[in-house]
């Protein structure tokens, strides 16, 4: 496995393989239709121009294992140290240790970066994501009922977060 930073033109159709199919067969996303490859240039081209890492793990062959990210909390000047994240893992790939090694080096980008607060929300019975986010330190800070429908259901949102060390000197402007 190595860790590497995704590129628009190499990792675009990998990384909208593995969200599709997290939307189609799972909560951990709240989307009902698949994404399209113009979504995920958008997406790219979003992250780019806002300096939020994308974030791999590549098998030695190359082979795309998963992958993470974050960006703005809220878009509001206060929130400006908060970021959510997300991580996907590629089903083959499940139960590797890929997760974990994802979610460690997007803390270390989110330090690199001063942000002060990770947040996930999670789906509740996605009990993985939980306990994978409890293991590396993050604390469970809220729980909304009934945050969305899907598969003929309502699902529960659960919020997770984790305090970071930075910004050594915090501003409001």
């Amino acid at each position: 496995m190595k860790i590497i930073r995704c590129t628009k033109a190499r990792h675009a159709e990998p990384i909208l393989e593995i969200l599709n199919e997290a939307i189609l067969n799972t909560t951990a996303l709240y989307d009902y239709k698949p994404r399209t490859m113009e979504i995920m240039m958008q997406w790219f081209d979003a992250r780019e121009l806002y300096g939020y890492p994308i974030i791999g793990i590549e098998t030695d062959g190359g082979e795309l294992m998963g992958f993470g990210s974050y960006g703005q909390f809220r878009d509001r000047p206060a929130y400006k140290y908060s970021a959510e994240h997300s991580l996907y893992v590629d089903t083959r790939f499940r139960g590797r240790g890929v997760g974990k090694t994802l979610l460690q080096e997007i803390i270390i980008a989110a330090t690199a970066q001063d942000y002060h607060t990770l947040i996930a929300g999670i789906d509740s019975e996605n009990f993985v994501s939980i306990t994978l986010h409890e293991r590396v330190g993050f604390t469970s800070c809220g729980k909304i009922q009934h945050a969305g429908f899907k598969f003929g259901r309502w699902l529960d949102l659960v919020f997770y977060q984790l305090l970071l060390p930075t910004p050594l000197y915090p501003r409001e402007a």
